[in-house]
């Protein structure tokens, strides 16, 4: 019996309990930085943990998936999910009995936890969906990642409705807004234990592991791992901070903001085959790169609302068709790779995300926001400065703005409480170093899609001069258009 459908929705729902973690913690990290004291660079280490262990977890376990296969991968991501909730759940009671350096090793573990569980996800449903749909990768993996943005709709209302300092219904605790992503994982849950799996694409041909090991001497596998760790610090990193970053503008409205970018972004993934079909996955890509660069730039820019709307909508449609066109790209080029491959772009682009998109972009705000404030006044930099320094790679040190402090005065301001004399001073120049931090933030992460562009129009050169775009099968011959709808074509385990 054919059961593709199961296994597309149980994959699909991977990434609805993924997006929703995600949705939820960007709109919560106020809370958590009010609560437990922490400034920018430090939320943005804890958020990037969210796609570290997920990086590592997706290159170490694809080296294996084809041997073990896809069901016990999924089996050990249903078990981290719900150990993740658990760790991150105890962070108020740890911090009451051990405060806050213990609290952020409780959230940096949970956010571990949680990234290993996605790991793991992305570590089988990519090779089991191009698996079950052999000749049309790029449109069905496409279609599987809506899954991400159909989860950032719904962690999103859910912040709208109930989380930050202006909830339209009510304020529920952080804990209980994020322990909803378990509702998703229960159900993929229940169909990965009850469902057969197919074997990998490269096992049912025959593919040794030394014969996947071999593909990565391809310089072309090599430049998309490179352009695929720009997608991971240009989508996810960004990602990671947008809400928070846009509610500095839009307040309130950043919310539904959020939810507006991800409807289109789920929408348009449904429709990437007809358009792959017309221009190749690479003049996809290159499109897709100058419109986000474009997108960022006028974010980066914006200060009123339909300014900021026209620039939300040109990045949503930007950065819709990166992650999973570039899947699309490595599973139809290098299908000798099996999960090994596929695997290894995902983690790269996670790593990405987590090590340098999350923090990085958590330093620039840090960066910027204390140079204004420092123009300001000096002592004013020095009543709103954070005890500790934000540390990124290689570049200076610097004390961002302290996020408790900060968050309190903004608080104030917006529900309109009684200000000090000092407060009513000091709340303008915050707020607009505040606001400036954010947006030269994504200036700056505008850089990253303009270099992919670049990338991306030197492999349109080099598939012109080799005649044009070909999809590598394993089975057969390939077949154009939407005749193929799929079908295993390998052994169940």
């Amino acid at each position: 019996m054919n059961n593709n459908r199961a296994l597309f929705v149980a994959s699909f729902l991977t990434l609805i309990a993924a997006g929703f973690g995600f949705a939820v913690r960007g709109a919560i990290l106020g809370d958590w930085g009010t609560q437990f004291d922490f400034t920018k660079q430090e939320l943005g280490t804890i958020t990037g943990m969210g796609f570290v262990g997920g990086g590592l977890t997706i290159i170490l376990f694809s080296t294996i998936t084809d041997r073990i296969g896809y069901k016990s991968i999924l089996i050990g991501a249903f078990v981290l999910h719900a150990f993740s909730a658990v760790v991150t759940l105890a962070a108020t009671p740890v911090y009451a009995a051990f405060g806050k350096a213990a609290t952020y090793n409780c959230l940096y573990w949970g956010m571990f936890m949680f990234s290993l569980a996605n790991g793991l996800c992305e570590t089988a449903i990519n090779p089991l969906v191009a698996t079950l749909y052999q000749r049309q990768k790029t449109h069905y993996l496409n279609m599987l990642h809506a899954g991400w943005p159909g989860g950032l709709i719904l962690g999103g209302v859910v912040a709208y409705l109930f989380c930050g300092a202006r909830p339209l219904i009510t304020h529920l605790r952080w804990e209980i807004a994020i322990g909803l992503f378990l509702i998703p994982t229960a159900i993929y849950g229940v169909i990965v234990l009850r469902e057969k799996f197919p074997i990998s694409e490269a096992r049912a041909a025959g593919v040794s592991f030394g014969t996947m090991l071999l593909e990565f001497v391809s310089p072309l596998l090599l430049l998309l791992l490179v352009l695929h760790a720009m997608i991971g610090y240009v989508e996810l990193g960004t990602d990671s901070w947008i809400q928070n970053i846009l509610n500095n503008v839009v307040g309130e409205n950043a919310f539904l903001l959020f939810v507006y970018m991800s409807a289109l972004m789920f929408i348009l993934r449904f429709f990437a085959g007809p358009i792959v079909e017309r221009i190749n996955p690479i003049g996809l890509l290159f499109a897709a790169s100058i419109v986000a660069c474009i997108g960022l730039m006028g974010l980066g820019y914006g200060n009123a609302g339909l300014a900021v709307l026209a620039a939300g909508t040109i990045y949503a449609v930007g950065k819709t068709f990166f992650w999973a066109t570039m899947l699309g790209v490595v599973g139809e080029r290098f299908p000798k790779g099996g999960a090994l491959t596929m695997g290894t772009i995902g983690g790269i682009g996670m790593l990405s995300a987590g090590l340098l998109g999350g923090p990085g972009i958590g330093y620039e705000q840090d960066r910027y926001a204390s140079q204004k404030l420092k123009e300001e006044s000096a002592s004013l930099y020095e009543r709103y400065s954070a005890n500790d320094h934000s540390r990124f790679l290689f570049f200076e040190p610097i004390k961002g703005l302290d996020s408790r402090k900060v968050g309190e005065l903004m608080e104030k301001v917006a529900n309109k409480q009684p200000l000090s004399t000092q407060q009513e001073q000091d709340a303008k120049p915050v707020e607009e170093a505040r606001l400036y931090g954010g947006q030269m933030a994504l200036r700056k992460t505008a850089i990253v899609p303009a270099m992919m562009a670049v990338g991306y129009l030197i492999l349109i050169i080099y598939f012109r001069l080799k005649g044009g775009y070909r999809v590598e099968v394993l089975h057969g011959k390939p077949i154009e258009g939407e005749k193929y709808t799929g079908g295993v074509e390998a052994p169940l385990e």
